[in-house]
């Protein structure tokens, strides 16, 4: 049964962002709250919990993890990106976004897509994973929770459907149900795979 933490979504407590970041670092899968909608996160490098978010999802390997990020300094550790793709980002960041992006050789290669060799990076702009991100002192993996036939309008929709999946879910107040946009930077051309809760229409 997951441990269920109520988080303040603006004022994290200290105690409990602890509590959150040693279970990532015990190799535990969590579910929490973003900008757009809940996602499932374990540390970096963990293939246990790498694996376990695959089976919740039914991922096959050819589906990028996101490397939840708290802001754009470290970009370049994880992946391969020009000017123009680097002043995107800080034009629209932090936000519902999700970036592909060619991986650099840091990148653990069971993250990335088999054929492609690309990472998904996001980093978002709800407090409370800037705090998780802060006390973990790095980036984790992650990816959106969406579930076929499943609808998470609230935490209690989350708490039946991950209960005995996951070993914490963070309950931060209310989370939009949009997933992030999905927007391909591995190419010179830019490419929206999905369009989600981030605005696109800046972008030709």
């Amino acid at each position: 049964m997951a441990i269920l933490l109520k988080i303040h979504p603006t004022n994290p407590q200290p105690r409990l962002l602890k509590q959150v970041a040693d279970i990532l670092a015990m190799g535990g899968v969590i579910c929490y709250p973003t900008d757009s909608g809940y996602a499932l996160g374990t540390a970096l490098g963990n293939k246990k919990g790498e694996d376990k978010i695959r089976q919740i999802r039914q991922l096959s390997k050819r589906h990028d993890f996101t490397l939840m990020m708290r802001n754009l300094v470290h970009i370049g550790e994880y992946a391969k990106l020009n000017n123009n793709a680097f002043r995107l980002l800080k034009k629209i960041l932090p936000g519902a976004y999700t970036f592909i992006f060619a991986a650099t050789r840091d990148v653990p290669k069971r993250l990335l897509h088999p054929q492609k060799k690309t990472i998904g990076l996001r980093i978002s702009a709800h407090k409370l994973v800037q705090a998780i991100l802060d006390e973990v002192g790095g980036a984790f993996m992650s990816v959106s929770l969406i579930i076929d036939g499943v609808n998470f309008y609230d935490i209690n929709d989350v708490c039946r459907a991950m209960d005995n999946q996951v070993d914490a879910i963070i309950d931060g107040g209310h989370c939009p149900s949009d997933p992030t946009t999905v927007i391909d930077l591995s190419t010179t051309k830019v490419k929206i795979i999905r369009q989600g809760a981030g605005d696109t229409s800046f972008i030709e």
